[in-house]
């Protein structure tokens, strides 16, 4: 389905613009994309700009550690509390709480550093097939409907970025594949330079909460897009390790080592289109079997 993509990035853009109610609380909205519940990727999102808006500029986030208490109510405004928990002379720490109608929805611990030069290196991106190279809509609209009519679903429904997935496979039959996958994701639309510095990081890690728990069903042959399937991430975990700008489409490389008891794990890496490696991704999800699915 054809979209006005401008306007789902205002929604995007202004669903990170909280409001400021004190120096320390801020209020936050969910956009209009017609999602019965609230996307996790949205909860990170708006803690981090949240906690970003309390600490020195010359810090940024390095990482977060996140849990999703209840789902989240579309409809209802989000309020994010944030406690200063320390400010020393490199690092900063605060604890973002979020509340619905006095209930509370999600928290989380995030810590920012100065900028410092030091050793470094990473991983290697894996070698895989440009986005440019990819048409993974041509894919679908080919492909027998009763095999890929879930996926297209999820595709159609308006959302602030576009992936394409390295291998099909993985949407064109329900036979067990290992449990690892690579998508390339790119935000919808361009943003301006301003917007780059201030949401670059948040954004990015609104992206992090897309299919990541999908990748612990590769082994069971069924997919996060099944009917029978209750998927809803628990907890969340980012690592951010260069500075970047988030104008390209970037790689988003994705394993599971275990699954058990209803609850799947799963890692990941995003790497820019270049290869630098910026964001590490750890999330365990409840990846549980529907009652009259039995």
């Amino acid at each position: 389905m054809s979209r006005d993509r401008s306007a789902t990035m205002t929604k995007f853009l202004n669903c990170l613009n909280l409001e400021v109610q004190s120096e320390t609380e801020y209020l936050g909205q969910t956009p209009d994309f017609g999602w019965r519940r609230i996307f996790g990727g949205q909860f990170i999102a708006q803690a981090i700009v949240a906690a970003q808006r309390t600490v020195s500029k010359d810090k940024v986030i390095h990482s977060q550690h996140c849990y999703f208490l209840r789902p989240g109510d579309p409809d209802v405004p989000i309020q994010y509390r944030v406690t200063k928990v320390r400010d020393g002379a490199s690092f900063s720490m605060r604890i973002v709480e979020a509340y619905q109608a006095d209930r509370q929805v999600f928290t989380m611990q995030c810590s920012f550093h100065g900028v410092e030069e030091g050793l470094s290196h990473q991983s290697a991106m894996p070698e895989v097939t440009p986005p440019e190279e990819l048409d993974f809509l041509d894919m679908l609209n080919k492909s027998a409907d009763d095999v890929v009519r879930p996926l297209k679903a999820y595709i159609d429904k308006e959302r602030p970025f576009e992936f394409r997935p390295v291998s099909t496979e993985r949407y064109l039959n329900s036979h067990a594949l290992e449990p690892h996958q690579s998508v390339w994701l790119k935000l919808v639309g361009p943003v301006n330079d301003d917007i780059h510095a201030e949401y670059d990081i948040a954004m990015l890690a609104y992206i992090s909460d897309a299919l990541l728990i999908d990748t612990a069903l590769f082994p069971h042959s069924t997919n996060i897009f099944d009917g029978s399937i209750q998927g809803a991430s628990l907890d969340h975990a980012l690592w951010f390790h260069r500075p970047f700008k988030l104008d390209e489409w970037v790689l988003y490389h994705m394993e599971s080592p275990t699954a058990s008891g209803s609850r799947g794990l799963a890692r990941g890496q995003i790497f820019s289109q270049k290869g630098e490696l910026l964001m590490s991704v750890t999330q365990e999800g409840l990846i549980r079997k529907r009652a009259y699915a039995r």
